[in-house]
């Protein structure tokens, strides 16, 4: 009941949308949630925002009750995620999920005012040394998802915790290599999203995000 509430009282503030952070582990509190707030009014859209390490027939469940899902592709390799993130076997679960989540909701959908509304949003965060795997990940999306998808290409990672135990992982990534991910991007046909763009090497953190061009 509290959880409705609070859904509610953000539409009645003028919040563009629920967004609902690591969420797949509180699914049925949410869900029940939603049943109280949709009769009394809740409309705005529900974002769902993963790492994307997701069950696919979980995922499934939510057919029609998420309007948005604002996904991570991390990895393209088993071995980089496991070493870096302790988890088996990402990239199968986390593309046959992102296939499942664009059945469920498609191309993103951005209104007048620039303001999605329906549709998945896939992020992807570029690594030193190409530990993400860039390519690989573009091109699947391009190939198996669609090439209209809208991708959040982040520059912003930042070495912390334990990055100083790998010396691949220990340091911020180069212009080059953020132009390379750009390359990776655009030569894959992806051309909707937004690029996170520097001021320099040492702005080099995403604060200046615009969209990609068309």
């Amino acid at each position: 009941m509290e959880l409705a509430q609070i859904m509610l009282e953000l539409q009645h503030s003028g919040c563009h949308n629920i967004n609902l952070v690591t969420p797949t582990h509180i699914m049925p509190q949410i869900l029940g949630s939603l049943s109280l707030a949709i009769p009394k009014g809740l409309r705005i859209p529900l974002v769902y925002n993963t790492s994307g390490y997701e069950l696919p027939w979980v995922i499934s469940l939510l057919d029609g009750i998420v309007d948005v899902f604002l996904a991570d592709m991390r990895y393209a390799d088993n071995e980089t995620s496991m070493r870096y993130s302790n988890s088996a076997e990402y990239p199968k679960y986390n593309q046959a999920a992102l296939k499942q989540m664009h059945k469920q909701v498609g191309i993103a959908e951005i209104n007048k005012h620039g303001l999605i509304i329906k549709g998945l949003i896939v992020r992807h965060l570029v690594l030193p040394n190409n530990l993400a795997g860039t390519f690989e990940v573009m091109r699947f999306i391009s190939r198996e998802v669609s090439d209209q998808t809208y991708i959040s290409l982040m520059s912003q990672y930042l070495p912390c915790h334990k990055a100083d135990q790998y010396p691949e992982l220990s340091r911020r990534i180069t212009i080059q290599e953020y132009k390379q991910a750009k390359e990776a991007m655009f030569g894959c046909g992806l051309s909707n999203g937004w690029l996170q763009e520097s001021r320099g090497l040492a702005r080099l953190a995403g604060t200046r995000i615009k969209p990609a061009p068309a």
